[in-house]
């Protein structure tokens, strides 16, 4: 097994604004299949929890962890938590979030869809 990479130092300042235009990024990601037809995902947001329902039920839960600076999320296939490393979100198994993000997200709807990072 690596050795996790070190999280990068942020503020908390820091910390709420990345991790706000993250949860912002796939708002408007859901919002824009929507409106192009895609998959009709719902989204529940409170504060720093975000919540997605997929049409089968299943639902993926995205929630900032402002004491750790984590990002965390649940889904089906299991927990993940997230820390800032060099401009990424990366877990403890050098996952990167969009990339586990999307795998899961794809998983539960029964098709292929892909999350972006904020630019």
């Amino acid at each position: 097994m690596t050795a996790t990479p070190a999280a990068t130092p942020l503020s908390d300042a820091e910390y709420r604004a990345k991790t706000s235009a993250v949860l912002a990024r796939i708002e408007s990601t859901i919002d824009r299949w929507l409106q192009d037809d895609v998959i009709d995902i719902d989204t529940l947001r409170t504060g720093g929890l975000l919540e997605l329902s997929f049409p089968n039920g299943s639902k993926i839960v995205l929630n900032t962890q402002p004491p750790l600076h984590e990002l965390w999320m649940a889904a089906r296939r299991g927990g993940y938590h997230y820390h800032h490393v060099d401009g990424r979100w990366i877990d403890r198994e050098g996952s990167e979030f969009f990339e586990a993000l999307s795998a899961c997200a794809s998983e539960q709807a029964g098709k292929a869809l892909r999350f972006a990072p904020p630019q």
